[in-house]
């Protein structure tokens, strides 16, 4: 497997110091790319990460980062609902920004979003790590060169065992907790890059005692007769896989089919016809959780002056909360503040 090229050296910035900053700080530091600043709230917390990846520049405050003229690009770590004031806040200090999925907490905000990127003329870019993996790379190249034939159906699950404490950030609706954002984004995204968007929506969940969503499903028709299912759930584990069926041939992602995987594509007479191996340890970067190859596709859209990431433009991220509204509407959730 051929290690993504680098095109430039964007130095970058992390805003928060929480489990999934610290997952991508790491591979940055596997791929190789310029980490030069982070910010918390406590300056005390923003040395320690410092320290940890070795970051020269600390930060005691979002805004402090933001300003930082030694900083190109920011990685917004925060809960969901901070996602957009914070992302704003960078933006209007002239930085681009990758902000982690969810990419906000609604429609409204995400298009507020791509516009401020727009007008400023910096990249905007929804952190939907899984679509820049090696294994949804060649997935989508299988698809485009016609071996599955016409695709008939999508399903995929993201299932977990977490928390149950209704102070956890995940039972919060006042920090946009849910299964939904959290890991329902996963799978509905996936559906929306293989089929595009859907024709039809029906969705059920079961909700928390806080009003969070525990678990939601979802049936979605697309054209041409298409169908795709997905299941998120914070109470219990699944198998976490993935298929695409088409009327050739299928492809079956293994656990955990979000992150750096293997798959198989299985004609309908059941011989295999490839099967790839997507795990970072296949990969020339030597190791990493992943996240590695969104930024290096960042940095290709700010090199290239594209400012927009062709697997993940952000009209589609945009559209795609407007999904997740949809799903939400139907299953009776509404986060704190929004309008009725």
């Amino acid at each position: 497997m051929t290690a993504p090229s680098r095109p430039s050296a964007l130095r970058w910035g992390i805003l928060a110091t929480g489990g999934i900053a610290a997952a991508f700080a790491a591979d940055l530091r596997t791929a190789g790319l310029d980490l030069v600043a982070v910010g918390s709230r406590s300056q005390e917390s923003a040395d320690a990460f410092a320290a940890r990846y070795g970051i020269a520049r600390a930060h005691g405050s979002y805004e402090a980062l933001a300003a930082d003229p030694e900083v190109d690009i920011v990685y917004v770590a925060t809960p969901h609902p901070m996602h957009h004031a914070d992302a704003r806040l960078a933006l209007e200090h002239g930085k681009h920004v990758l902000v982690e999925k969810a990419f906000t907490l609604n429609r409204s905000e995400a298009q507020d979003l791509a516009d401020l990127g727009r007008e400023k003329g910096l990249l905007v870019m929804e952190a939907m790590w899984t679509r820049y993996l090696p294994h949804m790379v060649r997935l989508r190249e299988i698809i485009a060169a016609g071996v599955l034939g016409e695709i008939r159906a999508v399903s995929a699950d993201h299932t977990q065992s977490l928390p149950t404490d209704p102070a956890h950030r995940l039972n919060a609706l006042e920090l946009g907790g849910g299964a939904l954002l959290d890991l329902g984004i996963y799978p509905i995204s996936f559906v929306y890059d293989v089929l595009g968007a859907p024709l039809t929506v029906q969705a059920t969940g079961r909700l928390a005692e806080t009003g969070a969503d525990a678990e939601v499903a979802t049936i979605m028709t697309h054209t041409g007769g298409a169908v795709s299912t997905t299941l998120s759930s914070s109470r219990a584990a699944g198998p976490n896989t993935a298929v695409v069926l088409g009327t050739r041939a299928r492809i079956e992602i293994d656990r955990v089919w979000y992150s750096p995987t293997t798959f198989r594509v299985v004609a309908t007479d059941g011989t295999v016809q490839e099967e790839f191996d997507g795990r970072t340890t296949a990969d020339g970067r030597g190791g990493g959780r992943g996240m590695q190859y969104q930024a290096l596709a960042a940095e290709r859209y700010v090199a290239d002056g594209t400012l927009d990431s062709d697997l993940l433009p952000v009209a589609e991220s945009v559209a795609i909360m407007g999904l997740l509204d949809n799903i939400r509407a139907q299953i009776g959730v509404r986060y704190p503040g929004e309008a009725a």
